[in-house]
């Protein structure tokens, strides 16, 4: 299922409630989130899932960047916050804790480094630093942006948390190797996810825990890899965002701890 057959405003999804086995998209009831929080709304794709909620009839929608800025709209709340300080995160989940989100999605990755460094594509090019950085960005700082929201999460109550990861996460899927530090950052990220779910369902029986992989995006993450692709493999911002919300909205608890693509099929462990 695409964005553009999904119910609800403008394309974007507006009541679902559960998922076929076969990791299909299924048609029931399930309320759009009235809110919501994007933990990377200065990216690529976390900007577009802030205009798509939005689009949807989300009420309030907390957008987090490192700068404090975000994207425009009345529905939009921006907050500042550094995805390297625990401190920070924790600071923007006490400002939420008032009127907490039901929704709360961690756009945030980082495939190459601000310095230009590149994924490694021979172990001989490891760097323990390089490493140290790829996984405080890709698995230690949406942990941490976890261990400070779900707490918010009501217990009793619907409510869903969800984090960019990737295909190449996949340790069953893995056929060409390379890309080290960030496979291993995204396999630690699905990891801690699973980790999460076990644990909330005990106490938060609705609530809902996964990753998202959402395909390659035009965006400043992809930008360095984007020549020689396919017609049609890259995904506009706005139209994955879209994907990635119908497959969101269509989520229920039995789903809680996957990892699914921006199809809403699973990718295996």
């Amino acid at each position: 299922m695409n964005a553009s057959e999904v119910p609800g405003t403008n394309g974007v999804p507006g009541r679902f409630s559960t998922m076929t086995k076969t990791g299909q998209v299924s048609k029931s009831v399930k309320p759009w989130p009235r809110k919501a929080a994007v933990f990377g709304a200065s990216g690529g794709i976390g900007r577009a899932l802030c205009e798509a909620l939005a689009e949807g009839g989300c009420e309030t929608i907390y957008a987090g960047s490192r700068s404090g800025e975000g994207p425009e709209g009345g529905a939009i709340r921006p907050f500042a916050f550094d995805l390297a300080s625990e401190a920070s995160i924790a600071a923007a989940a006490d400002v939420m804790r008032s009127d907490p989100p039901e929704w709360i999605i961690c756009a945030t990755g980082v495939l190459t480094l601000p310095d230009g460094t590149g994924p490694e594509r021979t172990y001989k090019r490891l760097d323990p630093a390089v490493m140290a950085q790829v996984f405080a960005l890709n698995t230690i700082g949406p942990a941490m942006v976890a261990k400070h929201m779900l707490a918010l999460m009501p217990r009793g109550e619907p409510s869903l948390f969800a984090a960019l990861s990737a295909r190449v996460g996949s340790i069953s899927d893995n056929r060409l190797g390379g890309w080290h530090s960030y496979r291993a950052s995204k396999s630690a990220l699905n990891m801690l996810l699973k980790n999460f779910a076990l644990e909330m369902a005990r106490t938060h029986p609705e609530s809902v825990i996964v990753g998202l992989h959402p395909g390659t995006v035009d965006s400043a993450l992809s930008a360095p890899f984007q020549t020689g692709l396919p017609d049609g493999q890259l995904t506009p911002p706005r139209q994955a965002a879209k994907n990635l919300l119908a497959v969101l909205a269509g989520l229920g608890p039995e789903q809680s701890g996957r990892v699914f693509d921006f199809r809403g099929a699973e990718v295996e462990p």
